[in-house]
């Protein structure tokens, strides 16, 4: 099942600013929370998609990728790619635009005490993956090991020994933050920071882990299953959302970043989603005509060479190039036509040639060559 637009989603046009994007989430967020929709799934999803829209349209490198590939920048519907935020992403990453905190976000609206505690995230991480022009044709299911930060088992990534023994941080009484209020000209100012004894976590270690010393992670692998869209192109990136780093104590993991890296095919060149060959033939082909093979992404095809065919020329072989990763159809494969010139002659061949040349039909036509041009124009740009 496709995706839904996450500006349709929003109800934002394209060039809504950053401040209108996130008013619109505000929005629906309030509109479809679970507190104000008890045990309710329609309402649940959309509060699901709204914040998943908001994740991708208010960070400016996801921003750019969707507004440029859709989707299938961010890795596609049900490529893992971008999406399948949890209601504990959800209340973790974006509680702050609502100004509360606490065990749900939303408690200043909903008459809550406006608490926010801490949750750690986990660093992104960075891959380059190579690609085969075979492997872009048909999209590819690339299995990777990754070295990184993962959950640590002796405490369960808690951090505390056996998985518990947490208690209430004495300097902050669990809010995770610690409020100031300073006297200045224009009166009594209050200001809140994050508590500097527990980290803005609201609880301590009573008993640290001896395998993570309390950290809750530890160095690690992990094999991961990408599935690649068709269509990817170099330098273009991918996030493999939750798929990075684990997050210290229980925190949420970050992204997989992945990088695009296009393998040079011998034969064939890429320009966008056509494809190009240089045909080298030979004198006689060109003049009287032949049928000869050229290579593709995926084997072989014939291709004729009409009589009094001109170097230069181009043949154009509809949809043999490569798909639009939006999904708009296959790019073709253009075919530049090269005459091969022989280097080396013997005698009775150049006797030959110089009896042609005296023939009319073997004389330049600047007509001929001039049709051939605006011919090949015709064929590019059509």
């Amino acid at each position: 099942m496709s995706k839904r637009d996450y500006y349709e989603i929003l109800g934002v046009s394209k060039g809504a600013s950053s401040s209108d994007i996130k008013k619109a989430y505000r929005k629906l967020a309030l509109k479809y929370h679970p507190d104000k929709n008890p045990d309710n799934k329609n309402a649940e999803e959309s509060f699901k998609e709204a914040a998943e829209a908001y994740e991708v349209l208010s960070n400016p490198d996801k921003k750019n990728r969707y507004d440029q590939f859709g989707h299938a920048g961010l890795g596609g519907a049900g490529g893992g790619f971008g999406g399948g935020m949890s209601m504990e992403d959800i209340f973790s990453q974006f509680g702050d635009i609502f100004g509360g905190g606490g065990g749900s976000p939303f408690d200043s609206f909903f008459g809550g005490g406006g608490r926010r505690k801490r949750v750690n995230r986990g660093s992104n991480l960075r891959i380059k993956v190579k690609l085969t022009l075979e492997e872009i044709l048909k999209g590819a299911e690339k299995k990777i090991k990754v070295n990184k930060y993962v959950s640590c088992k002796g405490c369960d990534g808690t951090g505390a020994e056996g998985g518990g023994a947490y208690s209430t941080c004495a300097n902050c009484n669990g809010t995770g933050q610690v409020t100031r209020v300073s006297n200045t000209i224009l009166g009594a100012m209050q200001t809140s920071s994050p508590c500097p004894s527990c980290g803005g976590e609201g609880q301590t270690i009573k008993d640290k882990c001896n395998t993570c010393f309390g950290d809750g992670i530890v160095s690690g692998e992990d094999t991961i299953t990408l599935e690649i869209p068709a269509g990817v192109e170099d330098g273009m990136q991918l996030s493999v959302s939750g798929k990075g780093n684990a997050g210290a104590r229980s925190g949420i993991s970050g992204d997989l970043i992945v990088s695009i890296e296009e393998i040079d095919h011998p034969e064939l060149k890429r320009d966008g989603n056509n494809i190009y060959y240089d045909l080298y033939i030979h004198f006689s082909d060109a003049v009287l005509g032949s049928t000869v093979e050229v290579p593709t992404i995926e084997g072989k095809a014939k291709i004729k060479i009409e009589e009094g065919t001109q170097s230069g020329k181009l043949l154009r072989l509809r949809g043999k190039g490569l798909p639009s990763v939006n999904g708009y159809g296959n790019g073709d494969l253009l075919v530049n036509i090269n005459i091969w010139t022989p280097q080396k002659l013997t005698k009775e061949e150049k006797k030959i040639i110089e009896t042609l040349k005296s023939s009319e039909n073997f004389k330049p036509n600047p007509s001929d060559n001039e049709k051939g041009f605006f011919e090949k124009m015709h064929q590019f740009f059509r």
